[in-house]
């Protein structure tokens, strides 16, 4: 996936509050005489770009070609973060109004934030400014419009609407309050668990709660996609169906801006033309990015598919799939380019054959994945007595194999309707195949028969110990 991510720059326009993040830092050594608080003294200062201009840093990092369109006051916040965002090669369309551009100043000693002081208004912008967003929005062709909302008056229902039904691009929404009826119709909305409690009046404790506050925002808002960010528990993603995504953090030290890099990451992948679990997967790496370092920061490409690398597998348990589930994983991996294969069997009691076999299989690609008969399938080919280790002992033990990546259970004679789930590139078989029939080879790439290991088999196994 990041590979052919990076072969495009999608054109992507974000809309909503922009903020200038001030950070006085420094250190305390004593309380101030004049009254029971600390006393800093400063340091250093440091100005960044915050709220929708996070979400801007974002996509540059990924390589996106941004345009950003906000209202901003007649200070020098406002034209810091003018000339901040032409250093940085961004298309900008601000409107300059008579009203304090936000601002935030976070005092720092050490590694404790002392206070924040905010500069900043709530009320909404002039009409004729929003005309000027529509008419910019109109005038120019975008991949993606990413609306960041931040509750300081850029983004008013009316200028959301109008955005939602130019009908030029998807719209993606990082919302904010609890009525979304200003969203409403809207391609996707990112709100995190609490957000989507508030927004849809239903307390989030478990996956039924979880699903049933989903799809009541999606029908009732008449959203196309529907993402719910559960902190450490992952994504909830609903379009037809619902489905999580696990987390991907290996550490948490600051989830400061982690809604505007996955506002950014779902934006940029679907613009790039991946499916919505596609895009929450490549999301949801970003994330973990982010989040294991201090303040709103950004990833880039190269730190994403590091960081991914750098996961590996949590547990055999991970890599048991369900039929929908490998089928999703499939696509993501042929989308990634990678080279698939797939072999089948009993694998009752693991032996050096079935190592040395499956060790082979992977060599033939990127990706191996295992389907295993189930106990009653076993029965059928093998009989009454068999098998000797049960369905979930002979896929944990497969899962637990370096070689093996996913591994599916079936329950019919063959695998054929599996294969046809995964089509894979290379479909695997033993040596003693040659001039049968391999049951799905009609759907794979190419069909590989492997030697097998002379005098190795289960079989032999249990006569050996009944003798």
């Amino acid at each position: 996936m990041i590979e052919r991510l990076r072969r495009v720059q999608p054109k992507i326009l974000v809309v909503g509050d922009l903020m200038l993040d001030h950070y006085l830092f420094g250190k305390c050594e004593r309380i101030s005489p004049e009254a029971p608080v600390q006393v800093v003294q400063a340091e250093r200062q440091e100005d960044l770009l915050g709220g929708a201009g996070n979400v801007v840093n974002n996509l540059l990092a990924f390589g996106a070609d941004v345009a950003v369109a906000s209202v901003i006051g007649r200070d020098d916040a406002g034209a810091w973060i003018a000339r901040r965002l032409e250093q940085k090669g961004v298309i900008s369309y601000l409107i300059q109004e008579d009203r304090p551009t936000t601002k935030k100043s976070r005092i720092i000693a050490g590694h404790q934030q002392i206070v924040r002081i905010d500069h900043e208004t709530a009320a909404p912008i002039a009409k004729e400014s929003e005309e000027e967003i529509i008419a910019f929005a109109k005038s120019n062709d975008f991949d993606v419009i990413l609306l960041s909302d931040y509750a300081k008056g850029v983004l008013t229902p009316s200028l959301v609407q109008r955005l939602i039904h130019l009908g030029k691009a998807p719209v993606f929404v990082d919302p904010k309050g609890r009525d979304y009826s200003k969203y409403e119709g809207a391609y996707c909305i990112t709100p995190n668990k609490k957000e989507a409690s508030e927004a849809s009046g239903i307390a989030i404790s478990d996956k039924e709660s979880l699903q049933k506050a989903g799809f009541w925002l999606k029908e009732h808002y008449d959203f196309d996609k529907v993402v719910i960010t559960l902190s450490e528990e992952g994504m909830a993603i609903f379009d037809e169906t619902m489905h999580t995504i696990p987390t991907f953090a290996k550490e948490v030290y600051d989830v400061t801006g982690a809604g505007d890099t996955v506002l950014a990451a779902l934006g940029f992948a679907t613009a790039a033309g991946f499916g919505l679990e596609d895009a929450a997967h490549f999301a949801n790496l970003a994330a973990g990015v982010v989040v294991g370092r201090v303040g709103a920061a950004t990833a880039s490409l190269d730190e994403i598919e590091e960081y991914e690398k750098s996961l590996g597998r949590r547990g055999p348990e991970e890599a048991i799939k369900s039929f929908d589930e490998i089928e999703r994983i499939a696509q993501r991996l042929r989308a990634q380019g990678k080279r698939i294969v797939f072999t089948n069997g009993c694998f009752d009691i693991l032996h050096l054959g079935h190592v040395t076999y499956l060790n082979e299989a992977k060599k033939r690609g990127d990706v191996l994945i295992v389907g295993l008969n189930s106990d009653a399938s076993v029965r059928r080919l093998k009989g009454e007595s068999r098998p000797v280790n049960p369905q979930f002992d002979r896929a944990y033990i497969l899962a637990s194999l370096e070689a093996v990546d996913y591994v599916v259970i079936f329950d019919d004679d063959t695998p054929y309707e599996l294969i046809k789930r995964i089509r894979p590139d290379v479909l695997v078989k033993g040596a003693d195949y040659k001039d049968k029939e391999v049951v799905g080879s009609d759907i794979a790439g190419e069909t590989v028969l492997i030697d097998l290991v002379e005098g190795r088999s289960t079989t032999g196994i249990i006569q050996r110990i009944q003798k």
